[in-house]
């Protein structure tokens, strides 16, 4: 696609395969860091930015990411960042890393997050955190993770009629393309039968249904457009957007870790959820609509939070998003492929690393690079991603 004056050059991607491995996320993301830079073709010396994506799993270093990351990798100058927003972590990471890169203070950028997960789903942090909204959710009212993503696929079913069936062809597909991608947790197709078999977590969602928790890692080099001509890297792949925003009063549909929102019966319901209005920010930055996609990475904590993504990222209708899945055109070698990496179904969550992970897997397809799940003439890809507490995580790449 032609240039825009916002544009940023991904250089390198690069990934620590994800499982559950019991080793440091320092480890993780070195080795992430090492693929990133050899896939760019760039020293480690010449890295002028280095933004980790923090963990709070792993003791004090997980607080100051980005200098532990640049440690593992030797101590060579380079100024650091590190930032926190959950899931959204990653995504804050990369557009920190772009802002500095188009305010002319780098030319060259390192982005990593990684972590080391704890067995069983999230929870909060220890200690009494009354103004933690995350914390309250779970202390007042019971309600874990798997909980809330129950209680939106019941929404689902309630508004538009969506049945676990079409719940469990989520994991069908993303586990299909899950077989293909040799980073990923889980490489073995399933079947709607498997799905249905599985037990029970939170009614109607079956443990497959739900992602698991990982270890893993993900790493970007970004440059700028100058200096990626210099390296000898007249078209690569482009960042176009990064929308980080956050919600927006009135919030009348309920919105987990809020326990709470606006009266619907006294204020008018908002046009816009906050999800939908993600990747309207990512659009209107970058140019773009829905129509122009190749391809979409969107955070499937949940089989059915996946397809409210398809509405929200405006690949359909409100309430059309199983219709959607049902016809293929999410699918590998659909209209427009969603979670062609196999997703979180596949992968699990690695929190810091969950949003890079996303954008490496839109560069290699871009590139043409992604084997046997490859979109074809991929030209333009967009990640959706949302992190506790209002962190808006959306990143638009192009070729």
């Amino acid at each position: 696609m032609t240039g825009s004056a916002g544009d940023i050059a991904v250089l390198g991607a690069g990934m620590h395969p994800w499982g559950k491995w019991g080793r440091s996320f320092v480890e993780y993301g070195t080795i992430a860091a090492r693929a990133a830079l050899a896939d760019a073709g760039i020293g480690w010396q010449d890295v002028q930015s280095v933004v980790g994506a923090d963990t709070v799993r792993g003791g004090y270093p997980g607080y100051v990411a980005g200098a532990t990351f640049a440690q593992a990798l030797g101590w060579q100058g380079a100024r650091v960042t590190s930032v926190y927003a959950a899931c959204a972590s990653g995504a804050q990471a990369v557009s920190t890393a772009r802002a500095q890169i188009l305010a002319g203070l780098a030319d060259v950028a390192l982005v990593v997050g990684a972590d080391s997960a704890p067995k069983g789903f999230f929870a909060p942090a220890g200690g009494e955190r009354p103004d933690d909204p995350d914390w309250l959710r779970f202390r007042l009212l019971g309600a874990t993770n798997p909980a809330y993503f129950a209680l939106y696929a019941r929404r689902r079913m309630a508004l538009y009629g969506d049945t676990p069936e079409d719940f469990a062809q989520v994991k069908v597909k993303n586990a299909a393309a899950g077989l293909l991608n040799a980073n990923a947790r889980y490489r073995k197709a399933v079947t709607p039968q498997d799905v249905a078999a599985s037990t029970v977590v939170c009614d109607p969602l079956r443990l497959l249904d739900i992602c698991a928790t990982s270890d893993g890692a993900a790493a970007l080099v970004l440059s700028s457009m100058e200096f990626a001509r210099r390296h000898g890297a007249p078209d690569p792949v482009r960042i176009r957007a990064v929308a980080t925003n956050t919600p927006v009063y009135p919030k009348s549909v309920l919105d987990l870790p809020d326990i709470a929102t606006d009266s619907g019966a006294a204020v008018e319901p908002s046009g816009e959820s906050f999800r939908a209005s993600i990747a309207r920010a990512a659009y209107e930055e970058a140019g773009i609509g829905p129509d122009d996609l190749s391809l979409a990475e969107v955070y499937d904590l949940s089989t059915a939070l996946e397809l409210q993504w398809y509405e929200d990222i405006g690949l359909c209708g409100e309430g059309e998003g199983a219709k959607l899945l049902r016809e293929g055109a999410t699918a590998l070698g659909g209209r427009v492929p969603v979670n062609t990496s196999g997703g979180l179904a596949s992968f699990g969550e690695a929190v810091p690393a969950q949003a890079i992970a996303q954008v490496c897997e839109l560069t290699w397809q871009l590139r043409g690079q992604a084997g046997e799940r490859q979109v074809a003439g991929a030209r333009a890809g967009i990640t959706a991603n949302q992190g506790l507490f209002g962190h808006g995580s959306s990143v638009i790449a192009v070729r």
